[in-house]
């Protein structure tokens, strides 16, 4: 599953990233409104944890603009405006879950979770694949040519980036800002994971590793 961190509040966002990494999500965060439509029109995203007090654009205007166009990701609105009113708009904006601050971590991943099962449900393609691997990002499961692979979660969300790319190369920053957590970021563990994963895929390998630049699948 892929989620987008909307939150201005600095260190709140990095630790919601690094807890939701850890957990084996692909994690971005922006902390405005127009930066998270442009971030959504140019990648897919499963759940956005949307903070509605945000500067210049605010989350409201976000969330009305997404429902406007009857955009898929489902909206987990996170807030210290947390009335019974303040729940209402929201839902009435187009928010599919709503979470007053402070809230509880497990609780908010478990709408995370929810709100993923949810989306599997919509006609939008959740399954990734290419030659012969599939992943399917909400279940957590990988396979190629029917054969189920036992990815740790770091190849999980390293595969998912490589799928998500279509092709195209993914440098190891990139993947160290998508899949790791603030404790362990250095190319070398990036190395070593997808190494494991060339492994466990099996042959004819399809990662590619573009020397000086990085992976892309062929």
């Amino acid at each position: 599953m892929r989620i987008l961190i909307v939150e201005d509040e600095q260190d709140l966002a990095e630790t919601l990233t690094t807890g939701l990494r850890a957990e084996g999500f692909a994690v971005d965060a922006v902390t405005d409104g127009a930066a998270a439509l442009t971030f959504l029109g140019d990648h897919e995203v499963d759940v956005m944890i949307l903070d509605r007090d945000l500067p210049g654009m605010s989350g409201d205007a976000v969330c009305r603009a997404l429902t406007t166009i009857d955009h898929p990701v489902r909206i987990l609105m996170l807030t210290a405006a947390g009335t019974l009113s303040d729940r209402v708009a929201g839902f009435e904006l187009g928010a599919d879950d709503y979470l007053p601050k402070p809230f509880a971590y497990l609780e908010l991943l478990a709408r995370i979770r929810a709100l993923g099962r949810r989306g599997a449900g919509t006609n939008r393609s959740l399954i990734l694949e290419h030659a012969g691997v599939r992943l399917d990002p909400t279940r957590r499961l990988a396979e190629r040519d029917g054969r189920p692979l036992r990815l740790t979660p770091k190849e999980l969300g390293v595969l998912q980036v490589l799928l998500e790319s279509r092709g195209g190369v993914v440098t190891p920053a990139e993947l160290l800002d998508q899949v790791w957590t603030d404790d362990d970021r250095s190319r070398g563990v990036v190395k070593v994971v997808v190494h494991a994963l060339r492994r466990k895929l099996g042959e004819p390998s399809v990662i590619v590793t573009e020397a000086g630049l990085g992976y892309r699948l062929g």
